[in-house]
């Protein structure tokens, strides 16, 4: 006669019983045993647990708690409005005000009516349109002296990795540790007397180019949303036989395109408010900037025609930021390719 024997304990419970779900707890993230094991990988939680931020859904059924939450919700948004809207408005409207009106009643709303020609004035007569023009070809070539830096340094330290790429790596990211001001000495003799042109970049767009280009924040802020790229794809094109040229120019670049954004925008409305380095290099008023030369013609000009002119200059900047407003806050996260 044989007999049979069950044994009894936690550890030799069935599946059927070991996957049976803990009412009220919840999976430890980051543990994909937690499941199988049962009781020792879960934890109970509120059901409210998940969705709850400074208020309750309790506290906000409380008509006191939502109306005082609405009503400095909408005070802070009027404030942020206010604060980041308001200057240009009221720089807009200053552009199309009378002199007197500007003085005399600043927040009044048209009272002597709009002078359109300011705007004219400011066009023709101040040549803002030369010093625009000005502006966009030192913002253009900073532009493209930034990009192409930032993009090779990027890939060289987040995708060939050379050997010496940490030593690089970290001399780049102690340039971050100086302060620009320290550096405008030394750069502008540079400048002056470059040791391999033999020839003074003086009055020229290349001594604006040319240090543009030298962002370390810019080089690290590329490399950071390199290296969140897949790795496989750099793999399988090597195995199809892509170099390093071709690996940078049809699968890098193409998939850099929110990087490329972000970096767009910051090199061209910096180049574009900056007024220290080209007041020193650019000495020829018909080469200055905007940004340079409207400060030198505000005692010769009349204030609306000023204002007009301010105006003018910084249609761009806003208009540059509207445009690539998308790409700008998909970079700013700086999250790469996503596997699918």
């Amino acid at each position: 006669m044989t007999t049979s024997t069950t044994p009894a304990g936690p550890a030799h419970a069935t599946p059927a019983t070991a996957a049976l779900p803990v009412p009220g707890a919840t999976a430890v993230a980051g543990d994909p045993g937690a499941r199988r094991r049962g009781r020792p990988g879960l934890r109970r939680t509120r059901p409210d647990e998940a969705d709850r931020g400074a208020l309750s859904p309790a506290d906000w059924r409380r008509p006191v708690v939502r109306r005082s939450m609405r009503l400095s919700h909408g005070v802070l948004l009027a404030l942020l409005v206010l604060c980041g809207l308001g200057p240009l408005v009221l720089l807009a409207k200053f552009a199309v005000t009378p002199t007197q009106d500007i003085l005399r009643t600043p927040l009044a709303v048209f009272p002597n009516g709009v002078a359109w020609d300011n705007l004219s004035a400011a066009w023709n007569d101040v040549q803002v349109s030369r010093y625009f023009l000005n502006t966009v070809v030192l913002a253009a070539g900073a532009w493209a002296s930034q990009i192409l830096v930032a993009t090779t340094g990027g890939y060289l330290l987040s995708v060939l990795r050379p050997r010496y790429a940490k030593v690089v790596q970290a001399a780049v990211l102690a340039t971050l540790f100086v302060p620009a001001v320290v550096l405008l000495v030394p750069l502008y003799l540079v400048i002056l007397d470059p040791p391999l042109l033999g020839r003074s970049l003086m009055n020229s767009y290349w001594a604006v180019w040319l240090p543009a280009g030298a962002s370390a924040f810019n080089v690290l802020l590329v490399q950071r949303f390199f290296d969140s790229l897949p790795r496989e794809v750099f793999e399988a094109a090597r195995v199809d036989g892509a170099g390093p040229f071709r690996l940078f120019r049809s699968i890098v670049l193409p998939m850099s395109r929110p990087i490329l954004g972000v970096v767009s925008v910051f090199a061209v409305i910096a180049s574009w408010k900056d007024f220290l380095w080209p007041l020193l290099v650019l000495r020829d008023p018909d080469i200055q900037p905007l940004s340079v030369r409207l400060p030198s013609l505000q005692a010769t000009t009349d204030l609306g025609v000023l204002m007009a002119a301010l105006a003018i200059s910084t249609l761009i900047p806003v208009l540059l930021f509207l445009v690539f407003q998308r790409l700008f806050l998909r970079g700013a996260g700086l999250g790469g390719a996503v596997k699918g």
